[in-house]
């Protein structure tokens, strides 16, 4: 399945930017930088349920926002992008 994270850490204080940097930290393990804070990860349910357990123990769930968007493959599941960045399609061979 493809898996969307979306966060939004406050970093007005020093504990606010480390918490950023681990969460990044976090995604970054799992799935590959869309956007700033917006990563897609490739994932079976049991690595979903490990990640979302890893962020949530990394968030402050009283000042930061984490929402997670799970998408079924195949029929229904369609991304389409615009602009200059083009995400990695895993699924496809990969030429070096």
């Amino acid at each position: 399945m493809l898996l969307i994270v979306c966060y939004d850490v406050n970093t007005e204080d020093r504990a606010g930017r480390r918490r950023l940097r681990r969460v990044a930290r976090v995604c970054e393990s799992t799935g590959q930088r869309v956007q700033k804070s917006v990563f897609e990860c490739r994932v079976n349910l049991a690595q979903m349920e490990d990640l979302e357990r890893r962020l949530l123990a990394e968030i402050d769930p009283e000042s930061d926002n984490l929402r997670l968007y799970r998408l079924a493959d195949g029929k229904g599941c369609e991304v389409r992008e615009y602009g200059t960045f083009r995400a990695i399609d895993y699924s496809e061979p990969m030429v070096l």
